[in-house]
């Protein structure tokens, strides 16, 4: 797919969501996903205006950041992440949208304070799929365990919590209802809001339920095929 149409439409796209839910089309930020897509790429979209990257695998990210550390860029780390790549991901990364355990926390906050680093700004990855007792693989804390993070977040040095992220649930309660799952998250937003307001921030839609996530107030949101096309296979 040529880069500028898929960006267009998915511009496009947006400015009509946020038409239909009476949303100022700046209270809503593109994050272009990357993976498995060259630095090459990025610098074509930088050229055309996007700044806000992603990425949700450290092997590919740290490599194609420092290809790109010439760009006036934001990286954000959106994929599940171990311990042990926590020094690699906060040598590029603006925004972890990962975050679902305290011990994950501490790490985070060794390694900002270490860097010396402005203050890392971490969401908290929420599981709705756990609210139905399931098991919610692909990472995220269930929706009564924010709170805990939110506090471990607030207590830690080198790190803040920015707000809240989800995927749509393809099991339990939200499965195949994308809205309703991010007008959930939106309500976890708010209560989050009353511990720290100034964690504002809604990580919800991809390329196929932008307009449903947008209607949910979601703040940013994860867009990767829907500009770049269809990715190629991992090897």
């Amino acid at each position: 797919m040529e880069l500028t149409t898929g960006l267009a439409r998915v511009e496009e796209r947006i400015d009509r969501a946020c038409a239909a839910a009476g949303r100022a089309r700046d209270e809503v930020t593109l994050v272009v996903v990357s993976k498995t897509y060259p630095a090459e790429d990025v610098r074509i979209l930088a050229e055309l205006g996007v700044r806000q990257f992603a990425e949700n695998r450290d092997q590919e990210a740290a490599p194609k950041a420092e290809a790109c550390a010439d760009l006036p860029l934001t990286w954000h780390f959106v994929g599940q992440l171990q311990t042990n790549k926590v020094r690699s991901v906060l040598g590029y990364a603006d925004y972890v949208h990962s975050v679902d355990r305290v011990r994950l926390v501490s790490a985070l906050s060794a390694e900002a304070v270490r860097r010396e680093r402005a203050p890392l700004e971490c969401l908290i990855q929420v599981a709705l799929e756990k609210e139905s007792g399931l098991g919610g693989g692909r990472g995220g804390v269930a929706p009564d365990g924010v709170g805990e993070l939110a506090e471990a977040l607030l207590a830690a040095p080198g790190v803040r919590p920015a707000g809240v992220m989800t995927v749509a649930p393809l099991e339990g309660a939200y499965a195949g209802s994308p809205g309703a799952a991010f007008e959930r998250l939106a309500e976890i937003s708010r209560d989050l809001r009353t511990l720290d307001p100034a964690a504002t921030m809604v990580s919800a839609g991809m390329s196929a339920d932008v307009e449903e996530a947008i209607a949910a107030g979601a703040t940013h949101v994860r867009v990767g095929s829907a500009v770049l096309g269809v990715r190629p296979a991992l090897g």
